[in-house]
C-alpha cells in the first residue's frame, strides 16, 4: 500500500468530507474472464474483480462500484456515477492537499494550490484510468467515446507526464476515477484507507521539482518580464481550426486542434514559446 498520511492530523476527523448515501442496488454478479469494454446491456454488470485487484482493496458494499462505472448514457433506469463522482472529487482534493501540505511545509498556498490542480486535473486522472485499465469497465452509450479513449490512450505517449493542455481528455475516463474514489470511501469511511489505495493509482505523482508552467501562463510570463504585447488570434478557427500567436505584431506561433478551440489556443502558445528567443533574443 502507499505511504501513509502524516499523524499530525487524524484523517478520518476530519469534517471537509461528508457521508453521503448514494443509493444503488446490489448486484454482486461477476464477469468470466477479463474486464468488460464499454457493454451496452442493461445487465452486463461490471466485473468487481478486476476492479478490487486494482484497487488491492475489497469493498464490502459491490453495488457502489456497480454504480461507480456506470455512465447515465447506458440506460435511462441506470443509477450513474454522477453522484459518486461529485463525491470522489472532494475526497481526492482533500487526501492530496495533505499530502502536499505535509510534503512541503514551507512552500506558500499558490504554489501548493498549483501543484494540487496538476495532480488532480482532467488529464492526469485520465492517464490514472488509461493506465490501469479502469476504462474497460466503463458502461456507455456514448458513440464517439471508444475512438477519444483509443486517440488519448496512443497522444500521451507524448508526454510522458502531462502535456499541460496540449491534448483532447475523454472527461469520462477522469469522471470513473473520481467516481471510484467517492464509491471508496463510501465503503471504508476512512480517509487513511483512500490515501493508501489511490496514492498508487497516482503515481508518478507530479512534484515540485517537476512543476510546469502551463503554456498560456508561461509565454504570458515570459512577455510580461520584457515588456512585450501578446494577441491570440482564432478569428479563423471555425475555418480551419487554427490558432494565431502575434507578439509584436510578429507571427511567433501556430496551434490546430480540430476540436477544441482552447486545446489550439495551447498548441499555439507552446509553438510560440519554442520560437520565442529566434524573435526576441537582443531584448
Amino acid at each position: 500500500m502507499g505511504t501513509q498520511l502524516p499523524d499530525a492530523a487524524d484523517a478520518d476527523s476530519s469534517q471537509l468530507v461528508l457521508n453521503l448515501s448514494v443509493g444503488a442496488k446490489d448486484d454482486n454478479t461477476k464477469i468470466n474472464g477479463s474486464a468488460p469494454v464499454n457493454s451496452t446491456s442493461p445487465d452486463q454488470p461490471v466485473d468487481i474483480e478486476f476492479v478490487e485487484q486494482i484497487l488491492n482493496y475489497k469493498f464490502k458494499d459491490k453495488s457502489l462500484l456497480q454504480q461507480a462505472f456506470t455512465d447515465a448514457t447506458f440506460d435511462e433506469n441506470c443509477v450513474s456515477y454522477e453522484r459518486l463522482e461529485y463525491f470522489g472529487d472532494t475526497v481526492l482534493n482533500t487526501v492530496i492537499t495533505k499530502y502536499l501540505y505535509f510534503r512541503y511545509p514551507d512552500s506558500p498556498p499558490g504554489l501548493l494550490t498549483n501543484l494540487r490542480a496538476v495532480n488532480v486535473d482532467t488529464e492526469k486522472l485520465a492517464r490514472v484510468a488509461v493506465k490501469h485499465n479502469l476504462h474497460r469497465c466503463l458502461r456507455h452509450k456514448k458513440p464517439l467515446l471508444d475512438d477519444q479513449i483509443l486517440e488519448f490512450s496512443k497522444e500521451i505517449e507524448k508526454y510522458p507526464l502531462h502535456s499541460r493542455g496540449l491534448l483532447k481528455v475523454p472527461k469520462s475516463l477522469a469522471d470513473i476515477v473520481e467516481s471510484t474514489i467517492g464509491a471508496l470511501y463510501t465503503d471504508c469511511h476512512s480517509l487513511e484507507t483512500v490515501w493508501k489505495v489511490v496514492k498508487p493509482l497516482l503515481e508518478p505523482i507530479i512534484h515540485l521539482e517537476k512543476l510546469e508552467n502551463h503554456p498560456m501562463t508561461e509565454l504570458n510570463e515570459m512577455c510580461q518580464k520584457k515588456n512585450l504585447k501578446l494577441r491570440f488570434d482564432d478569428s479563423t478557427w471555425e475555418v480551419d481550426k487554427t490558432v494565431l500567436v502575434f507578439i509584436e505584431d510578429h507571427l511567433v506561433g501556430r496551434g490546430h486542434h480540430l476540436i477544441k478551440k482552447d486545446s489550439a489556443k495551447n498548441c499555439a502558445a507552446k509553438n510560440a514559446i519554442d520560437n520565442f528567443s529566434h524573435f526576441f533574443s537582443k531584448i
